[in-house]
């Protein structure tokens, strides 16, 4: 390899720091954890149960419950019933909660498309496939 080439698991891990320091920057700036701010981009497209919150942000289910109270102590969302199971809650967005998504994620979408600014159309191209085939082999949720 070359003095600027890195192999695969470096690349990829810096390239998961530099995602994570995005969205924690753009998180801080709208006042809100990275872990509040996947909470709230998760929650953007429907209400979910507890159960389908924990699958997806792969947190223990003490620390979703710990996340999902501090988040909606902040107004963000909201418990309600979940009509298709009386005994289950949904977490859903507040109208605050609602705004301040869409908000956060325009921003960290803004942030994140300018990384790879140094590419030519047909590298971001090529990028797109080969992580979007990564995520899809290992079958991350999806989530943003």
């Amino acid at each position: 390899m070359g003095e600027d080439e890195i192999g695969v698991v470096t690349a990829l891990v810096r390239s998961s720091f530099l995602v994570n320091a995005v969205y924690a920057e753009s998180g801080r700036e709208h006042g809100l954890t990275p872990q509040q701010g996947q909470l709230l981009c998760v929650l953007m497209a429907r209400p979910q149960g507890m159960s389908d919150l924990i699958a997806t942000l792969g947190l223990a289910k003490s620390s979703l419950t710990g996340l999902v109270d501090r988040t909606e102590r902040n107004g963000l969302v909201r418990r309600e019933p979940d009509p298709s199971d009386a005994r289950a809650v949904r977490v859903a967005l507040t109208p605050h909660g609602a705004k301040l998504a869409s908000e956060f994620y325009d921003e960290t979408c803004r942030r994140i498309e300018q990384l790879p600014g140094g590419l030519s159309a047909a590298e971001r191209a090529l990028l797109a496939n080969l992580l979007g085939r990564i995520v899809s082999d290992n079958k991350v949720p999806v989530v943003f």
